[in-house]
């Protein structure tokens, strides 16, 4: 008897289970096979494709689509793969795709449930518009004494070698040089990461974004917490560990303290949130010199515009400036990563690139400036196809606020109605590696983004930041930072491949970021003066 009711409960739970994974077939939108399905989910588990991987897989599977639908785990989300679609959903309706999926309970995590990009709603609309202002090119002016300083220093450390060349990897190298940015611009912390390489600051930030990142024990965590949100939820689990999440809270009530207390002034994030914590940051600003990269975003006019004005607290401050940790010691540091194994592996690229910088020394007396580095041109080609080849997330999501029906357009399709809550999927990977788009996409060529051809790329076809208003705030920070360091490191050194270099390089399948299986080994070649 026992069996037999145990058989038709797995059955049942079968059942149900299958008929989740057939939510998009219903509607008459194409999607993989059920078989598909369970074998991506323990490819998944199992680690055994990375997930850039899998988003390129799903995105091939519905060529000459407008959209597909896929799923994680059990719930339906709808992949778009046409630009004009991606506009319609992203821009003219945001207003029905305000939010991103935020599976992080802010009641056991407040340290990440306030930050700008897991808040939703009102608290979002609200939050932008306070934080928009210092994240404009003539803030990036200011900041860019502090990261230029850091990159210096990282420089200098390789130059202190008596080797002619210098083996490193470039993962560990550059989590230290962002590291020591953020602390000295978000956090207004000074440190060396490079000569002090247990300095707490350090440790602890990489404790706090080894959640889901390149770590067997972390993309599990994340794994689960995907697959049962609830369970989070209802057991109030902790992401961060207590004393790391404490640590930064207060380090960054320590410094605003300290800063009102003595009225200390500091062109770095700090001042600029404190500024808008007393409602005197600026909305809108007049700019001498826009950068005008490529890659960077242009905010919408949501973020320019204040809306309602709202108490920012401490915590507040503390949550934005953690924000920039899991961005810099993960996505900004893989993208100098990749930036440096494509200039290795392109030897002509990275000269030609290195007479531009050799070029703009000589016109400025030596000496790096704000302005001279947002005009280099080559420079900005070889970042913009950094990120087209390499962008900094492989998808990401939107969530359905207020049901919305997409209209038929093509032979074959119908009406689909994205339900409250549903998500759909920006294939990022997909799209900046489609051939149709892209010809010869696996090629690394910079010239994609030179002054003729750079006009006929579509906008949609080229998001490394995301789309729509709720794109990366920060793009232009990450923009400065990369282009900085490398400015600094080619001005020294040539990057070249050592007995320990991958090439072609794998994609880790440990992680949801795009990182390399077996490391970024590369070598510094000392540039004589």
């Amino acid at each position: 008897m026992w069996i037999a009711l145990a058989a038709v409960a797995l059955a049942t739970l079968a059942w149900f289970f299958i008929d989740q994974l057939n939510y998009w077939r219903k509607l008459g939108v194409p999607q993989p096979s059920l078989l598909f399905n369970f074998k991506e989910m323990f490819n998944l588990f199992a680690q055994r494709r990375s997930f850039a991987e899998s988003v390129m897989m799903l995105y091939d599977m519905f060529p000459e689509k407008r959209f597909g639908g896929i799923y994680s785990f059990k719930q339906p989300i709808l992949m778009i793969r046409d630009p004009d679609l991606l506009k319609e959903l992203t821009v003219k309706n945001f207003d029905h795709f305000t939010d991103h999926t935020n599976i992080i309970s802010e009641v056991a995590e407040p340290l990440w449930g306030k930050n700008l990009f897991a808040l939703k709603g009102k608290r979002w609309r609200e939050m932008r518009p306070i934080l928009s202002p210092s994240f404009t090119s003539s803030k990036m002016r200011g900041i860019f004494t502090l990261i230029s300083e850091c990159a210096e220093n990282f420089t200098d450390f390789y130059r202190n070698f008596k080797e002619d060349t210098i083996e490193i990897e470039l993962k560990d190298s550059f989590t230290r040089f962002t590291n020591d940015v953020i602390a000295t611009a978000a956090f207004g912390v000074k440190s060396d990461s490079l000569t002090d390489r247990d300095n707490r600051f350090y440790v602890m930030g990489k404790e706090m974004t080894s959640f889901g990142a390149n770590t067997v024990s972390g993309t599990m965590k994340m794994l689960f917490l995907i697959a049962f949100p609830g369970v989070f939820e209802a057991l109030n689990l902790r992401i961060f560990r207590k004393e790391v999440a404490d640590f930064f809270i207060n380090t960054i009530e320590d410094t605003v303290e300290t800063r009102k207390k003595k009225g200390i002034v500091r062109p770095d994030m700090i001042h600029l949130l404190i500024e808008a914590q007393k409602g005197s940051s600026e909305t809108k600003e007049a700019e001498a010199l826009e950068d005008d990269s490529f890659a960077a975003q242009t905010e919408s006019d949501l973020g320019r515009t204040q809306g309602v004005q709202r108490e920012l607290t401490n915590m507040d401050i503390a949550a934005q400036a953690m924000i920039f940790f899991f961005a810099g010691f993960e996505s900004v540091s893989s993208m100098m990563c990749f930036m440096g194994y494509e200039l290795a592996v392109n030897e002509e690229i990275q000269d030609r690139l290195r007479e531009e910088i050799l070029d703009t020394l000589n016109n400025n007396n030596g000496k790096l400036t704000y302005e001279a580095l947002i005009k280099m041109d080559y420079m900005d080609m070889v970042v913009s196809e950094v990120l087209r080849k390499w962008p900094a997330a492989a998808a990401v999501d939107r969530q359905c606020t207020k049901p919305y029906t997409i209209q038929p357009k093509l032979p074959g399709e119908k009406p689909v109605t994205i339900e409250l809550k549903q998500a759909i999927w920006i294939p990022i990977f997909g799209i900046h590696r489609d051939p149709s788009i892209y010809p010869d996409p696996e090629k690394f060529d910079p010239e994609r983004f030179n002054e003729y051809n750079r006009t006929n790329i579509k906008p949609f076809n080229y998001i490394p930041f995301g789309a729509g208003p709720r794109n990366c705030i920060g793009s232009r920070f990450a923009l400065l930072e990369i282009k900085t360091v490398f400015f600094h490191l080619l001005a020294n050194f040539k990057l070249v491949s050592t007995e320990k270099s991958h090439i072609p390089l794998k994609l880790s399948a440990k992680s949801f970021n795009l990182t390399a299986q077996d490391g970024f080994w590369f070598g510094l070649e000392k540039i004589n003066d």
